[in-house]
């Protein structure tokens, strides 16, 4: 996709033979992923990124990093089980692959941080792009799909967590260091750049500290919905929006929980991404639905989630809107023998107050069918959590806010579709 005729950026040279005789082009073999994944994005529209580049025609200053470069890095490093900006720009420095995207263009890592951080919304609608293209050549069928979520470490500390009496204080003394920094700027002992970057480190933690203050009803409303023996609210005054979770190993650290909608076929595609901090699934499973349908155009007919999703009214909601949901159906409170002459208890038997749908749940739960169909949930959903815990970097985040999780998530989620696209279209 040709970008805008007068925009002004550095473009990759991978032709050239730099200084010091060095043939990028050389380096890297024909059939290296690298090349793959650099001629999918070169035919992806990303005229949203190229219209953040202020540098254009005979404007002054120095020209942008052509965006598509940017890009290339993040998505072939988050293949390369690499998140950090830092990383990415020694190995830009040292390894041919990097190289070889940069094409002699020098990339600091506050750019490559900043551009991941700016561009969630573009990684999303990228990823929409890459479905439409799995959809055009019948690489993916949207019949069955499997939701599954993933905990991951928020960039956060358990002390950072904070009671309101205590963000209260914290923001008083915010607020007097910031005024003590503003009076302190008229110093002719500070550069102006010194004084600059002292208000604002000010301002940015009275901003976390008021949204901290903000959060805490939210947490306070959880905590009573939940009965926690702790009622006080606390929140991060690093990541406000983080939360402590239960993590897959049994302990309790701040957390986002990321949901992901993957498609049972061969092709194991990634249809849906989303990013809360609710410890909970309770509730994803038709917001996710909606998303399918709005991104792809398709609604799925049957979908699989584990006994974390589904409500009553959860059931009612997806049942009319035509999906048939396959969930575990929760096994009896008071199981045989633990009370006396208590009979067996069949948790498929549809119950007295159980809506049409809610019945016909636990009758198809109970089939033979409905079992073998269910086996799919683990084998696809879970498998792409633990590719992207364990392979891409996503155990833990370095971002923090939901919007920036959330646009993390989604270069993930385009990143492995490219991946995907590659093998599918071999």
């Amino acid at each position: 996709m040709q970008p805008e005729r007068d925009v002004r950026v550095k473009r990759a040279q991978r032709s050239q033979i730099t200084w010091g005789r060095v043939d990028l082009d050389a380096e890297v073999p024909a059939e290296h992923a690298v090349r793959a994944i650099a001629a999918v994005i070169e035919q992806l529209d990303l005229r949203a990124l190229y219209a953040d580049v202020r540098a254009r025609g005979e404007t002054a200053g120095a020209a942008a990093i052509d965006p598509t470069i940017l890009l290339g890095l993040w998505i072939y490093a988050t293949s390369d089980g690499v998140g950090s900006g830092r990383e990415i720009a020694r190995l830009a420095r040292l390894h041919a692959a990097y190289r070889w995207l940069c094409g002699g263009v020098e990339v600091a890592y506050h750019r490559l941080n900043d551009f991941r951080s700016d561009h969630g919304d573009v990684f999303d609608d990228l990823v929409t792009q890459i479905l439409a293209r799995l959809m055009k050549h019948d690489l993916i069928e949207l019949h069955r799909v499997a939701q599954d979520g993933t905990r991951i470490r928020a960039s956060a500390g358990a002390a950072s967590f904070r009671s309101g009496d205590t963000l209260e204080r914290l923001m008083l003394e915010a607020r007097a260091h910031l005024a003590a920094v503003t009076a302190e700027a008229t110093d002719p002992a500070l550069t102006a750049r010194r004084a600059a970057t002292m208000a604002q480190v000010a301002r940015d933690r009275l901003a976390r500290l008021e949204h901290a203050l903000a959060e805490l009803p939210d947490v306070a409303a959880i905590k009573k919905k939940r009965g926690a023996k702790d009622a006080t609210p606390r929140v991060s005054t690093t990541d406000p929006e983080a939360r402590v979770m239960k993590m897959p190993d049994g302990g309790f650290r701040p957390a986002f929980n990321i949901q992901l909608a993957t498609t049972t076929d061969t092709a194991r595609a990634i249809v849906g991404v989303a990013v809360t901090h609710r410890g909970s699934d309770q509730g994803q499973a038709m917001p996710m639905l909606e998303q399918i349908t709005a991104r792809t155009g398709v609604r799925p007919t049957e979908y699989l989630v584990d006994g974390g999703y589904p409500s009553h009214d959860t059931i009612d909601q997806v049942t009319a809107a035509g999906v048939t949901l396959y969930a575990p159906v929760p096994a009896p409170r008071v199981k045989a023998g633990q009370l006396p002459d208590q009979p067996p208890v069949d948790p498929h038997l549809p119950k007295p107050d159980d809506s049409d749908a809610v019945a016909a749940w636990r009758v198809r739960m109970g089939t033979d069918l409905a079992k073998e169909i269910y086996k799919q949930r683990a084998a696809t959903a879970e498998t792409v959590n633990a590719d992207a815990k364990a392979h891409r970097g996503m155990a833990a985040t370095a971002l923090r806010g939901l919007d920036k999780v959330t646009g993390g998530a989604c270069l993930f989620v385009l990143t492995y579709n490219i991946l995907r696209l590659i093998t599918l279209s071999a």
